[in-house]
C-alpha cells in the first residue's frame, strides 16, 4: 500500500518530470500491451499528471502576467512566488499603477 502511495504522489514533482511520466503513461497505453486493471490505473495516473501539469502551467503564466505588470523601466520588481496571490483571487486583469 506505501509503494502504491508513493507512486501517486505529485509532492516535489517537477514539471518536466510529470510531463515525461504522462508521455510515457500514454506510450504504454497505446501499445495496448496492458491488461484492462493496469491500463485503468496508468489513465488515473494520466489524468492526476495532466491536471498537475495544468495546474503548473496556469501558475506559471499568472506568476509572468504578475512580473510583467511590476515591471517599471529598466528595473523589475521580482515578488517572491510564495507572496504571489492566488490567482483565483482575481476578478479583473492586473495592472501596476503608473
Amino acid at each position: 500500500m506505501e509503494k502504491e502511495e508513493q507512486r501517486w504522489q505529485t509532492e516535489g514533482l517537477s514539471f518536466e518530470k510529470a510531463l515525461d511520466e504522462l508521455e510515457e503513461i500514454t506510450r504504454k497505453l497505446e501499445s495496448g500491451n496492458t491488461s484492462l486493471e493496469e491500463s485503468m490505473q496508468l489513465y488515473e495516473r494520466g489524468i492526476q499528471l495532466k491536471q498537475f501539469c495544468e495546474k503548473k502551467l496556469k501558475d506559471a503564466e499568472h506568476r509572468w502576467m504578475i512580473l510583467r505588470e511590476t515591471a517599471s523601466g529598466d528595473e523589475l520588481q521580482v515578488i517572491p512566488s510564495d507572496k504571489i496571490p492566488d490567482i483565483n483571487e482575481f476578478s479583473a486583469p492586473i495592472h501596476s499603477e503608473k
